[in-house]
């Protein structure tokens, strides 16, 4: 019997490719095996890209039969490196990227491997939009089968809740269209189960009319009253105005003075989807949460609201995250924003907050797996720093942090924002939704093919 490693085996899989197969030794190796988290360095025997859903098939085929590790990676954004593998196969959806709108029904198809930026790209030309990430390079895949979260989540709910179909690969290699009438329970799992029950290979999502906006930040001092503050702008705010907190180290933009680069601050940065005319009342609202130290609050295409941080955050920063879900935002996790957010590591981190409220609150907590339908905000706590060393040396700042949020936080986590050794948290993830998705994960994939996740297992 021969092995993956074996030539010929090799070869009957790059004659079954339109893509092609990287191996150990080939010119652009390290290049395929790189993911964005740089705290990830992993050898896998083969990297597969895709170039469309035959070849996912042949690649998940091939992966079950040689009994090795399958890593799915699209944008590689999975801060717990679930994007690559060691020994094992990497498919690597970043050659399928196509998007195709449907202005009349107000839908679009997009591949697998696109990011927020190749759909946001697309779907701005026909003045609509959904909920995606807040960094434009996020893949689609990862950001919406955890999840979704975003600037538009307020009005337009969660990236998951705005699916209407999937085709899906399943460990078998069936190929699955999956609608509410059609495969409807895989269509439940993947919108929030992570990528648990097969590769992805087309979402369908439902937009909305979102063209223009009001966007971009606000930075204030650090302090516990602006916060309380931000707390209640969320709370009276029409559904329109999404807004995210931020708390960490002022950034060299050219609107905050140069003294208050690198010290820490806090921050809200908004994206107002209402209309223009009222576009001063947000600014006036913004400046009534304290001293505003700069700001850059303008009109803007909504795809660009989506690339503030790309700068800041490029491929190749050394990450290690935590996350923490609240109902409401207690006292006691606003001392904790500011007492370690006094001490973030750098300019690159920051802790994100952000609102779960308006739209996501309209689905139901069994609706689809993502099942925290009662929370308020979502805390992402993220150093990202520029060196290994620096990040572990980093890794007791944030476990104590999220030490001092766990007696206001709820069970379970943001599991987009778990990293590797966050698996004990699964359960707590899924709530009530965790046995139903076991039983899922059983009847297509008892033999856990799919386990470089954050794992349901079978």
């Amino acid at each position: 019997m021969t092995t993956f490693t074996d030539a010929p085996d090799v070869q009957r899989l790059r004659e079954s490719l339109r893509g092609d197969v990287v191996l150990p030794g080939d010119l652009g190796y390290d290049e395929a095996r790189r993911v964005y988290n740089a705290m990830v360095d992993r050898r896998p025997a083969l990297v597969v890209r895709a170039a469309d859903a035959g070849d996912v098939i042949a690649t998940v085929n091939h992966a079950r039969e040689h009994a090795l590790p399958l890593a799915v990676r699209g944008g590689s954004h999975s801060v717990a490196g679930h994007g690559t593998c060691d020994d094992g196969v990497v498919l690597d959806l970043g050659r399928m990227r196509g998007v195709r709108v449907d202005p009349e029904s107000r839908t679009a198809r997009a591949e697998g491997g696109c990011t927020w930026a190749d759909f946001n790209h697309a779907t701005h030309a026909f003045g609509l939009a959904t909920t995606g990430g807040v960094v434009s390079s996020t893949g689609i895949g990862g950001l919406t089968t955890g999840g979704g979260m975003g600037y538009l989540a307020r009005r337009c709910g969660l990236a998951c809740d705005n699916v209407v179909a999937v085709d899906l690969v399943t460990a078998d290699g069936s190929f699955l269209t999956c609608t509410e009438k059609q495969n409807a329970d895989l269509l439940w799992a993947v919108r929030g189960g992570g990528g648990n029950f097969g590769v992805v290979t087309s979402f369908a999502y439902r937009l909305h009319p979102i063209a223009g906006i009001l966007g971009g930040p606000t930075f204030y001092p650090l302090d516990g009253e602006v916060i309380r503050r931000y707390r209640e702008l969320i709370a009276d705010s029409d559904e329109r105005l999404g807004a995210l907190l931020v708390v960490g180290l002022g950034p060299p933009v050219p609107f905050l003075p140069e003294r208050w680069h690198g010290r820490p601050v806090c921050g809200v940065a908004v994206c107002w989807t209402g209309p223009e005319d009222e576009d001063d009342g947000i600014r006036a609202r913004l400046a009534g949460l304290g001293p505003v130290l700069g700001r850059m609050v303008e009109r803007m295409p909504y795809p660009v609201i989506n690339t503030l941080f790309d700068e800041l955050l490029p491929p190749g920063l050394f990450h290690y995250w935590k996350a923490a879900f609240s109902r409401g935002m207690p006292d006691g996790a606003v001392d904790a924003y500011v007492e370690y957010g006094a001490s973030t590591p750098s300019i690159q981190s920051a802790t994100v907050v952000f609102p779960l409220d308006g739209a996501v609150r309209r689905v139901g907590p069994r609706d689809t797996a993502f099942a925290h339908r009662d929370i308020d905000f979502a805390t992402a706590l993220a150093p990202t720093l520029t060196t290994r060393e620096d990040c572990e040396a980093n890794k007791d700042w944030v476990r104590a942090f999220h030490g001092a949020l766990k007696p206001y936080s709820a069970e379970g986590a943001y599991v987009n924002f778990m990293d590797h050794d966050d698996q004990h948290l699964v359960r707590d993830n899924y709530r009530a939704n965790y046995d139903r998705l076991t039983r899922i994960k059983r009847q297509y994939d008892p033999g856990n093919l799919f386990r470089l996740n954050h794992n349901i297992a079978p």
